[in-house]
């Protein structure tokens, strides 16, 4: 499975990198350290930021410029770790999904860049980041319909499935054994990025128990 960013995403926001990683995982419900490191960040943040420090974060900045350059309306389209940055600080947490999930958002609401997490079964060929055509929509997780044109979106054989705002239901991660991969979307090059693939790694070794955990990047 190769992954590219299409010249649509590159044209207009040239500094896009991808960070990768791939992991075996048992999926199951959160509980233990994995929590506790979870809630204290909660906490911790909520108290750091208010409303309007959120969008003025670096890498969510950053993100929100590249919806611009889009074509994309960043207020009314959050990406995923502002979104969730927003509900921390208006002290109405984050919904508990599985291990695999909260991981993913443990290293998002701590880093500033927005990711997602899928299972690979769901998966088929090459993986493609590009900027979705007008008209675009896919079925979203826990939504209706979700509008996705221009924005920067993944793409496998079978269409859309993933981007910066909210994941299709296709490749969602489930409780199990699986085969995961995690995108982490930068639009300013790699800066801190290698740094937090690491930190990535070691939660999913420590809080997670992954096995067979790669790290790459995409430029």
């Amino acid at each position: 499975m190769n992954i590219y960013i299409g010249n649509d995403i590159k044209e207009r926001c040239p500094e896009t990198v991808l960070g990768v990683l791939t992991y075996t995982m048992d999926v199951k419900k959160s509980e233990g350290k994995l929590l506790e490191q979870f809630e204290e960040t909660a906490r911790r943040l909520e108290e750091t930021y208010t409303l309007p420090d959120i969008a003025k974060l670096a890498r969510i900045r950053e993100t929100r410029e590249a919806y611009k350059a889009l074509g994309k309306a960043p207020a009314h389209y959050r990406n995923a770790a502002e979104a969730m940055l927003r509900r921390i600080v208006k002290g109405r947490g984050l919904y508990r999904i599985n291990n695999a999930v909260e991981i993913n958002n443990l290293v998002s609401i701590s880093s500033g860049y927005s990711m997602g997490t899928y299972d690979r079964a769901r998966l088929t060929g090459d993986i493609w980041l590009r900027r979705a055509p007008e008209g675009s929509v896919y079925q979203g997780i826990g939504r209706d319909a979700l509008n996705i044109e221009f924005l920067p979106v993944l793409y496998d054989d079978k269409g859309a499935f993933g981007n910066p705002t909210s994941d299709s239901e296709r490749a969602m991660v489930t409780e199990g054994h699986k085969d995961l991969i995690t995108v982490i979307y930068s639009f300013a090059g790699e800066k801190d990025l290698a740094d937090w693939l690491k930190t990535y790694e070691i939660w999913l070794d420590t809080l997670g128990g992954a096995k067979d955990i790669r790290l790459g990047l995409v430029r």
